[in-house]
Parts: structure tokens; sequence; C-alpha cells
């Protein structure tokens, strides 16, 4: 039985909603690390002066690894299913971490088997060490982070869809990288400052200079991957176009939106 056009469309859909949403999930689970960009290098700490006394060393959010492809996802959804789909696709992803978040909690706080944390009771090296406080402590992130991530993942979306739509109008369906870059730097641009901005400054008890400064790295990271992630967009769009059709995909991303 041969497939529609709308059942191709359909299936794409649910494909990238699919992959869309589990990076999303991972993105915010893993995001509790913070890792060294230096030392992945190879690199001496950076130390570089910024504002106040502040020296700054390249450490990175483990969610900034997922987030540059979340958006590129997110551009792609735009390119073939407009605003609508890209607003469709954050809702949903923003049920699905609250559910994660929920289960999580939910389970962080049953209470352990004790043969569970004595079998547990040291790590590789000896040390003492209690696996249900491990647990929880790498799970369970405080409230204040799960509404500033989630307030900003929302606003950052819907604002990378609305400038992405803007920029189709102007180039109409030549120029990918332009719209794809143009929405995400800008996008970014508040993703990166926002969510530390309300987890950590009105929140908690960061200052403002570490606000911009940390900001300032984390704006630079998610520009240059979003540069260099680029291919993938038109890797994407070209694995679609082939799926679906290539005139009835040239033809469905000129009517996106209209």
């Amino acid at each position: 039985m041969s497939v529609t056009l709308e059942q191709r469309k359909h299936n794409v859909f649910v494909g990238l909603t699919v992959v869309f949403i589990a990076n999303a999930i991972l993105a915010e689970i893993i995001g509790v690390k913070i890792f060294s960009f230096e030392q992945v290098m190879g690199w001496q700490p950076a130390q570089i002066p910024l504002l106040g006394n502040l020296k700054l060393d390249i450490n990175l959010s483990a969610g900034v690894v997922l987030w540059p492809v979340v958006f590129i996802l997110s551009d792609v959804i735009n390119e073939f299913f407009g605003r609508d789909g890209v607003r469709r696709i954050t809702l949903l992803s923003v049920a699905a971490i609250i559910y994660a978040f929920f289960i999580i909690y939910i389970v962080t706080s049953l209470p352990p088997a004790g043969f569970w944390v004595s079998n547990n009771a040291t790590d590789v090296a000896g040390n003492p060490f209690n696996i249900n406080t491990a647990f929880a402590s790498i799970f369970k992130q405080g409230l204040n982070i799960i509404f500033a991530s989630l307030t900003t993942f929302l606003i950052s979306q819907f604002l990378d869809a609305t400038i992405f739509y803007h920029f189709r109008r102007i180039t109409g369906s030549k120029l990918i990288w332009l719209r794809a870059t143009g929405s995400t730097l800008i996008s970014q641009l508040v993703d990166s400052f926002l969510i530390l901005f309300l987890a950590f400054y009105l929140l908690g008890n960061w200052s403002w200079e570490q606000v911009v400064s940390v900001g300032i790295i984390q704006y630079i990271y998610k520009v240059m991957a979003a540069v260099v992630l680029t291919p993938l967009i038109y890797l994407a769009h070209y694995l679609i176009d082939h799926y679906i059709g290539v005139k009835e995909a040239e033809h469905i991303v000129e009517t996106v939106d209209a």
C-alpha cells in the first residue's frame, strides 16, 4: 500500500517530535553537572579577566552539549511545519519535562533498601560513600532551577520560531543557513542570560557580574556550536526532501505559515 503525502508529513513530524523531546528531557536532567571545557581540550584553566575581580574559567553545564541540537531540530521543524509546529512540540516537551521531574521527585523521596546502601557503602577507591544521597543529588534539582529552565526554554523557543518565521518571509526557501543561524544567535542570547538571571540572581545568590560573566561564556559556546552544526540542518533537509518528495517538500516550505 502506497504511503500518501500526508502520512509522510505525519511520520516526519512524529520522528522529529520524538528526537526533540528526548533531547530536551536529557538536557534538563544532565544539566546539573558542570564540566571543564579546558580539561576536555587539554588546556590550562583560562582565568579570563572579566567584570570586577572575576577570573573566569570555561566551565559549562553538561546540558549545553544537547541544547544546540534542540535548537537545530527546532529550526528544521519550523522549516516544514511552521511556528505552530514548533509551539506544539515545545509545549509537549515542557509537559514531558515536568512529568520527568515529578517522577524523579517521587523516586528520590522513596526510602532506600538497607542492603542497597550497605552494598554500595564505599566507592571504587574505598572511600565512604552514600549511594542514596548521591542518587538524590544527581537527579533532584532545586525548584528555582526547574522553574528558570522551563521558563527560559519556553521563551527562547517561541522567540526562535518567530525570528525564523520573519527571516523566511525575507529569504523564501533559500538561504537556510541565514534564517537558522540568525534566529539561533538572537534566541540563544536570551536563553544564555535569562536562565542564569532567573535561577541564580533573582532566585539565588549570584552577583550580577557572575551572571554576565558566565552568560558570555555560555553564549559564545552556543554560537560556535550553532555554526559548526549548521550542516546538520542541510542534511536533515535533504533526508526529509527525499522522503516526502523534493517538489512536495519545496512546496511545503514555500507555503508554510503563508
